[in-house]
């Protein structure tokens, strides 16, 4: 009886030091995946352009849309990796249709607004590289992926592509348009639940360089605010 009650003394004490070491290899295991999870380093969004400051008469029209599409490195700051920045590079593609109408003349480009029944359509589109910039919060766990999102910060971009078209029933007429502004920056915010998440974009500098006017004389100082939908992918 000794020998038997010694044999599950010991038997008892090693089932209890394996559960208890596999505890705490579990515990480590959460520990560790708590400390390195990541979010939202990939992004995809659609928006709507509006021009700000038209000059008088002008209209937008048909669909000013918003591509854009990158990579963002998450870098939380705190241990709860809830709150962090964001830094990346992505690719844009803008389009604005408008009233404004651009024409090759010589080596200058002469804009006009016209009446909408003079063209079918007139468009500046550019392509761009970005680099956003985010203070980011939200309420993300290591095993929740569906949380709430605050991101807030600014984005330079480089214009690498840009080009004026205009179409009317005698044709289309497409030049590559030196007057766009190859450094454009401004401050965005994005914020929304799980997949959906509202973008919002202003830019801090014109559409067009500094010294742009139009035929009549009037500075051309068109201003961005972009509004769209972002969607962030692990």
């Amino acid at each position: 009886m000794i020998i038997v009650s010694r044999y599950f003394a010991i038997l008892s004490f090693l089932l209890i030091s394996v559960h208890i070491s596999a505890q705490s290899d579990s515990l480590e295991l959460e520990e560790e995946q708590f400390s390195r999870y990541l979010e939202d380093q990939f992004y995809i969004g659609f928006g709507y352009n509006i021009l700000l400051n038209k000059p008088s008469g002008a209209v937008q029209r048909n669909l000013s849309y918003n591509f854009q599409t990158g990579f963002i490195k998450d870098i939380p700051l705190n241990s709860r990796r809830n709150f962090g920045v964001g830094l990346g590079l992505g690719y844009a593609v803008n389009s604005y249709y408008s009233s404004i109408v651009a024409t090759p003349s010589g080596n200058d480009i002469v804009y006009e607004v016209l009446n909408t029944s003079e063209f079918n359509r007139s468009k500046l589109e550019t392509h761009s590289l970005e680099v956003p910039f985010e203070f980011r919060w939200r309420t993300s766990t290591a095993e929740e992926y569906r949380f709430w999102r605050i991101y807030a910060g600014a984005k330079l971009g480089y214009v690498f592509s840009g080009r004026s078209r205009t179409v009317t029933d005698d044709g289309t007429m497409a030049f590559s348009n030196p007057d766009i502004q190859e450094f454009q920056y401004g401050l965005m915010l994005n914020f929304g639940y799980n997949t959906w998440n509202i973008h919002v974009y202003y830019s801090l500098n014109p559409l067009l360089k500094e010294d742009t006017i139009l035929q009549a004389g009037e500075p051309l100082d068109l201003n961005v605010l972009r509004i769209g939908l972002i969607f962030y992918i692990l």
